[in-house]
This record gives structure tokens, C-alpha cells and sequence, in this order.
């Protein structure tokens, strides 16, 4: 009598946990690390932002090459490549710090933000459905992508919290010398990923439905899924809201840290407390996301940051108020953006959910674009910079109150799905198959 054992993917698990973390932790080292080299170097705020845009436009040219390393090589090789680039890409970081002259230290610290920003489109690609996959799919699978979830938004939460300890309350003085070790941090845990990995046994699903074969059928395309105009209205929306979530707390740092000159450890803390909202905004949206639709969430929240922003823009910054669990006194601009954390936290699952909406066999290829998009989080904090070089930090955030405005134009107009959003040979496809009704 045989009895078939369930495999045991605990370790994997935590290790998937653990890269779910350093997603963040790696992508949130560009905003104190652009505090420092902007004080050491003598950057200004739209250069300060460049390791920040290097990191995201990486998604840009990363975003279907990793989809398709996935599909062919599978889960282990995939994640194995990830790591070790993430590993490359730390390395150049730290590199940076050992150097002279601004030039070259900047060029390399570019660099390094660049590889890891593949090393993070990497992992994105392949820890999301490894995940689901160990959980074996179901309910343990997505209960297993809540906690990652929320693990990846725990290590959001301590990146500028520990680096703003690290860089020791002052601006004066500061190199990247200051950071060193959280690098050691992100570069041991890659390495321990990777030991973990290279001995792990991993289901690869993919590779075993290439094995099968099958019946041959043509791949959906690009194209396809690009005629559906509440898609294409998605995909604008998810690149301005990565820049939304992630010019909020970049800015903010920027104008503590030089306008106001806070203590650096101060400023990494409330950074860290728009995080932490975001944390908690999360796990509230995933207690109520089977009761209220993506349409009236995203119309909700994007209403409220709009009238956070607006007031964080006109408000008199001499109005001082306390952040309650950070216990720092800050102008109420300031605590209006933190808070903007609640909002920003649901906004990528009710783009995703209403853009996908009616897209049939084109939703796989029409996610994978989607990863693309997260460059919007390089694209548009660097362009906040450069109207905060021309009319102050404050006033940077029109760009992000138009791009805010355009998701709420989304969530109540864009997103409807009609037979109009399709072409009629999209269509006619989609009910030949019986993916849409005629």
C-alpha cells in the first residue's frame, strides 16, 4: 500500500516571505538614500529622485522579458536569477559608498538602483504566483498572498525608519557610508534566499504543463487585450498610481529633511508611519473587500486623497500637529500625506479588479503589461522634483493632486466596460469561444 505525502514547503515559504519583504525593503532604500546623496553630493531634489526613477523604469524593460523567463525556465530558476541579480544590484550600492568623486559615485549608485530595480521586477513576477502555488492554490493560496502582502508592507515600514536611525538625526556630514549597514542586511538575507533556494524542491507547474503538451492553440496578444478601452484606461491609472504612493512619502522626506531640517531619524519615522498605514489600510481592505465593489472603494479613497493633497498643498505649514504613534510634531501638511497611506493602500487591487474586468483569455498577458507600469513610480517622482526645484516641495504635489484626479475620473467613468471597449473582431472571437455573451 503506497500513500501519497503531501510535500512539506515550509521553509520555501518563509523564504518567498522573506523576498516578499526585500521587494520593498530594496525599492524603499531609494528614498533616504536620495536624502543622503543629495546632501553629500550636492543633488537637487530632481536628482535626488534619479536612483528612485532607475529603480521603477527597470520594471519598464524588465516587466515581459520576466514573464516570459517564468514560462519557460520556471518557478526555482526564476527566483534563483532574481536573487542573484538583486544580489548584483545591492553589491553596486555598496560599491558606491567605497568610492570617490561625485561623478562616479552617483554613476555607479545609479547602476546598482537600476539592476536591482530588475532584481524587484523579478521577484514581483515570479513570488506573487510561487506563493499561491505553495499554498496550493484556493483559499490557502490567497491566504498566503494576504500575508505576504503584508509582510512586504512591514518591511516598507522599517526601510526609512532604520536608515533614518542609521543616518544619525543630521543632514551634516552624511554619506552613503552612513547606510552600509542596512545594504549588509539586504545582501545577507538575498544570500540566505538563495541557499535556501538552490536546496529547496519547488513545484513548477509551468514546466510540467510544457512537458504534457497539449493542444496547440494561438497565444492571446498585447494588441488583443489593448482594444479594450477600459484596459487601456487601467494601465494609465496603475503608472500614475505608483507614483502617487510612492511621490507621496519621497517628497515628504525631502522637504523634513532640507526645508524644515527635522531630525533625520524623526523624518525617517513618519516616512515610515505612511507605511504603516499603508499596512493597515490593506489588511482593512481585505476585511471588507467582499462587501464593497473595486468601483465605490476606488471612487472613495481616491475622493479623500484628493482633499488630503489639496489641503497638504494650501494649508499654512506654521500649523504644527502631533502624529500620534510616531509622537513627532509636524507641520499639518505634513500629517495630511501621511494619512494619504489609508488611501493609496487599496488603490492597485481596485485598478487591477476593474480593469481586468470582461478581458477574458486576455487577462494573463493584460496583468504582465501591468508590471511594466509600475515604472510610473520612477516617471512621475521625478517629475515632482523637478517642480519642486522650480516652486518648492509643497507645490510638487499638483502632480500628484492631477494624477489622483485622473484615478477618480477612472474609478466613476473610465472603468466601464461596454461591448464598445472591444473592437468587433475582438468580440466576435471572444463569443466564438464563449468568453463574452452575444
Amino acid at each position: 500500500m503506497t500513500t501519497n505525502q503531501k510535500p512539506n514547503y515550509t521553509l520555501p515559504i518563509i523564504v518567498m516571505f522573506f523576498l516578499f519583504a526585500m521587494i520593498s525593503f530594496v525599492t524603499g532604500f531609494q528614498n533616504p538614500f536620495g536624502v543622503i546623496l543629495k546632501e553629500q553630493l550636492g543633488l537637487s531634489a530632481l536628482q535626488s529622485q534619479l536612483g528612485n526613477a532607475a529603480n521603477f523604469i527597470a520594471y519598464a524593460f524588465m516587466g515581459l522579458p520576466a514573464g516570459m523567463i517564468l514560462q519557460k525556465k520556471g518557478y526555482k530558476f526564476s527566483a534563483i536569477a532574481a536573487v542573484l541579480v538583486g544580489l548584483i544590484g545591492v553589491g553596486l550600492m555598496f560599491v558606491s559608498s567605497t568610492l570617490e568623486g561625485n561623478d562616479t559615485i552617483f554613476s555607479v549608485y545609479l547602476a546598482g538602483a537600476f539592476v536591482a530595480g530588475f532584481s524587484m521586477c523579478m521577484l514581483n513576477t515570479v513570488v506573487n504566483p510561487m506563493l499561491n502555488t505553495l499554498g496550493g492554490g484556493g483559499k490557502t493560496g490567497n491566504q498566503l498572498l494576504q500575508f505576504g502582502g503584508s509582510i512586504n508592507s512591514l518591511a516598507a515600514t522599517i526601510c526609512p525608519v532604520l536608515v533614518g536611525y542609521l543616518m544619525g538625526g543630521s543632514l551634516k556630514g552624511l554619506s552613503l557610508i552612513n547606510a552600509r549597514p542596512a545594504l549588509y542586511v539586504a545582501m545577507g538575507i538575498f544570500a540566505l534566499a538563495l541557499i535556501v533556494l538552490l536546496l529547496s524542491k519547488l513545484p513548477e507547474p509551468i514546466l510540467e504543463e510544457l512537458k504534457r503538451g497539449g493542444k496547440k492553440v494561438a497565444k492571446p496578444t498585447l494588441a488583443g487585450a489593448l482594444k479594450f478601452r477600459h484596459y487601456v484606461g487601467g494601465v494609465v491609472a496603475i503608472f500614475l498610481y505608483v507614483g502617487i504612493e510612492v511621490g507621496i512619502p519621497n517628497m515628504a522626506n525631502l522637504y523634513m529633511t532640507n526645508e524644515l531640517a527635522m531630525d533625520t531619524t524623526v523624518a525617517g519615522s513618519v516616512v515610515g508611519a505612511y507605511w504603516f498605514l499603508m499596512l493597515c489600510g490593506r489588511l482593512i481592505g481585505g476585511a471588507v473587500g467582499g462587501m464593497v465593489s473595486p468601483k465605490m472603494m476606488l471612487t472613495t479613497v481616491s475622493s479623500i486623497a484628493l482633499l488630503l493633497i489639496l489641503g497638504a498643498i494650501l494649508l499654512n505649514p506654521a500649523i504644527a500637529v502631533t502624529i500620534p504613534f510616531v509622537g513627532a510634531k509636524v507641520p499639518v501638511n505634513i500629517l495630511l500625506l501621511v494619512i494619504c497611506g489609508l488611501c493609496t493602500s487599496v488603490m492597485w487591487g481596485g485598478i487591477f479588479n476593474l480593469a481586468a474586468e470582461g478581458l477574458g483569455k486576455y487577462t494573463a498577458v493584460a496583468s504582465g503589461f501591468f508590471m511594466v507600469m509600475v515604472c510610473g513610480g520612477g516617471i512621475l517622482p521625478l517629475i515632482q522634483g523637478y517642480v519642486a526645484d522650480l516652486g518648492g516641495y509643497l507645490a510638487s504635489y499638483w502632480v500628484l493632486f492631477a494624477a489622483t484626479a485622473y484615478l477618480l475620473y477612472y474609478a466613476v467613468i473610465g472603468s466601464r466596460v461596454t461591448r464598445r471597449d472591444a473592437s468587433a473582431d475582438v468580440i466576435a472571437e471572444e463569443v466564438k469561444e464563449g468568453v463574452m455573451e452575444d
